[in-house]
C-alpha cells in the first residue's frame, strides 16, 4: 500500500461525512489502513457499512483491518465531472475492486495513472491513500493502482 504524494484530486471537494456507522473506515484511511465490517456471530465480511449483518441479521458487527490488495471486477472511464471542483480534471477511471481475502467484498475507487490506460478485468491492484491535510477537518481517500 502506498500514499499518494501529490494529490490526485483537487482541493475543494466535499468532505466525506463521517457518521457513527462508518467512522472506523474513515479514521482508518487517515492511518493508511482499510477497515471493513465483519460479523462477530457468523464471520461474514460486508461492505458498505450496515448496523446489521447481511447474512445472519446479527447486530454484533465489528471492524477489521484488511490488506489493501484486490482485483478489478469492473471499471468505467468517467468524462463528466461529478462535482464543480472536478471541472477540467477528466477523464478518470473508476474501478470496482473485489477483495478475495475479505469474503470477496467489493469496494469502489479511482484507478491512479494515465486516464487513458488500458484496464483489464481481473488485474491486480493495490490500495493508495490520498490525504487532504489542508481541509477542515482533514480527510483521506482510498484510491487503487495497478500492482507491479
Amino acid at each position: 500500500m502506498s500514499q499518494v504524494n501529490k494529490s490526485y484530486l483537487p482541493e475543494g471537494l466535499p468532505i466525506p461525512a463521517a457518521e457513527p456507522l462508518d467512522e472506523p473506515f474513515w479514521s482508518g484511511l487517515r492511518k493508511n489502513k482499510i477497515r471493513v465490517q465483519r460479523c462477530k456471530a457468523c464471520s461474514n465480511w460486508q461492505w458498505g457499512p450496515e448496523w446489521v449483518c447481511h447474512k445472519c441479521h446479527s447486530f454484533d458487527i465489528g471492524w477489521e483491518e484488511i490488506e489493501g490488495k484486490g482485483r478489478i471486477f469492473s471499471w468505467t472511464r468517467m468524462w463528466h465531472p461529478v462535482h464543480p471542483a472536478l471541472n477540467g480534471h477528466g477523464a478518470y477511471i473508476t474501478v470496482l475492486v473485489e477483495i478475495p481475502h475479505a469474503g470477496n467484498i467489493r469496494m469502489i475507487g479511482n484507478l491512479l495513472g494515465d486516464p487513458m490506460q488500458k484496464v483489464e478485468i481481473g488485474a491486480m491492484v493495490e490500495a493508495s491513500f490520498e490525504h487532504h491535510e489542508a481541509s477542515d477537518p482533514p480527510f483521506s481517500l482510498l484510491h487503487w493502482k495497478c500492482a507491479a
